[in-house]
């Protein structure tokens, strides 16, 4: 469980990278979905890293192999608002990764990459990835404290 907190770690350390540094430089859709895609990674090695202390309290026997099937198991599990929260973030980062996209000023301060999610329209921009950005590091740390409570 250790070994999946640090991988989620160096994740983060990777999604602060494309935000701070490439995305400044390249304001493009494709590196927006890159940044998605590891905050998707983080938030995997998160969700692991509780299952794994799930498992070793004996709460769960088995670890589900399925990506939405863990974010449920762990909603399940840990009973506490702020990572139910988290988990559905990660499941809409999921459904924005598959769904077909737009984009709208390229190479501007305002990049958007729009989404259509069921019947909502989500639109993507640096400064919605900077929350998501935030809430993967409130999301490890409350991942870190609950596995440092747990022993």
């Amino acid at each position: 469980m250790r070994e999946a907190l640090e991988d989620a770690k160096e994740e983060l350390k990777r999604v602060e990278h494309l935000f701070y540094v490439s995305l400044k430089y390249t304001r493009t859709v494709d590196m927006m979905r890159k940044l998605i895609e590891r905050l998707i990674s983080t938030f995997d090695y998160g969700m692991l890293s509780l299952l794994k202390c799930a498992q070793a309290k004996k709460k769960i026997k088995e670890i589900p192999s399925t990506p939405i099937s863990k974010g449920e198991l762990v909603k399940k599990i840990y009973n506490e608002p702020k990572i139910k929260e988290y988990i559905d973030m990660y499941l809409l980062l999921r459904k924005l990764m598959r769904m077909p996209y737009t984009k709208r000023e390229e190479y501007r301060r305002h990049v958007t990459m729009t989404s259509q999610v069921g019947d909502e329209q989500v639109e993507t921009h640096i400064d919605s990835l900077k929350e998501d950005y935030d809430k993967a590091i409130d999301f490890l740390s409350i991942v870190q404290e609950t596995i440092s409570s747990k022993k």
